[in-house]
């Protein structure tokens, strides 16, 4: 069993408990995909397997497991809210790779600086947070360009060691995503114009940049190619403008149900994004 095995199991479990679970579509060829990397003795098979559902609020759940024994471990998972729900996004990205583990865990905000946006979507989490972060310490700062993305309860560490990435981490993810999911009951449907079209725009913001700077860019690229890789990031992990496209009509609405991020950083002791609750 691969590292990150154990998340992914545990993640489709609560789902398959908390949620009726529809499938969401994979395009062709990204259901799995399979490479040989490196030469000689250390050549060895990269997997790379994608989950995807969907969910009354939520228009995609989906995860991209990169399976390459001691060289990648990599789980990128992300639920993205249907656009009527100011709901943030959840967002996981554990990495471990020869240089040790990343790990960013979030619920990324529509509205980062919005305080009645953080008093209901923040504040809620931030004793979950607290209580993490003494066994996951701040790994480092990350651009000012990415800070709208991420909440001031956003995990960001990088272990030395991974029994702590197989308990502390484990135990984040899994009580950030029951926490996400409790939003997801309490949530009520956006019907203001006004506020359906910024949250539209929130969600675009976010897909944009995600896709833009996507870190595992490099990695899919010389495992898969750059054609297979920018059609499984434009049309798979971040879709969203793809289905608007195709749906015709402004993707207002629960129109899905009807037819993520590790950035670059360098290593300080302070976490900015935290600074605002603390």
């Amino acid at each position: 069993m691969t590292l990150y095995q154990p998340f992914l199991d545990e993640a489709k479990a609560i789902l398959e408990e908390r949620l009726d679970l529809k499938d969401y579509p994979i395009p062709e060829g990204f259901e799995s995909k399979e490479a040989s990397v490196g030469k000689g003795k250390k050549r060895s098979q990269v997997l790379t397997t994608s989950y995807a559902k969907r969910a009354d609020k939520l228009r995609q759940i989906r995860a991209a497991h990169v399976q390459g024994g001691d060289l990648y471990q990599v789980l990128n998972f992300v639920i993205f809210p249907e656009l009527n729900y100011d709901l943030p996004f959840f967002g996981g990205d554990l990495v471990t790779l020869p240089g040790g583990h990343l790990i960013a865990l979030d619920m990324q905000p529509l509205f980062r600086d919005d305080p009645q946006y953080q008093s209901k979507y923040t504040e809620p989490i931030w004793p979950i947070f607290k209580s993490h972060q003494q066994h996951l310490p701040w790994g480092g700062e990350f651009p000012d360009e990415a800070r709208p993305f991420f909440s001031p309860a956003f995990i960001w560490t990088r272990p030395t060691e991974t029994e702590v990435v197989e308990k502390q981490v484990f135990a984040a993810f899994i009580d950030y995503l029951n926490a996400y999911l409790n939003f997801v009951d309490e949530a009520e449907a956006v019907v203001d114009t006004e506020e359906l079209a910024k949250i539209k725009d929130a969600q675009l913001r976010y897909l944009r940049y995600r896709a833009e700077k996507d870190p595992a860019r490099g990695m899919f690229t010389r495992f898969y190619g750059s054609e297979w890789t920018e059609e499984y990031i434009h049309g798979f992990l971040f879709d969203l403008e793809r289905k608007l496209a195709e749906s015709g009509n402004g993707g207002m609405g629960n129109w899905a149900c009807e037819g993520q991020n590790i950035v670059g950083v360098k290593v300080s002791g302070r976490n900015p994004a935290a600074e605002t609750l603390s």
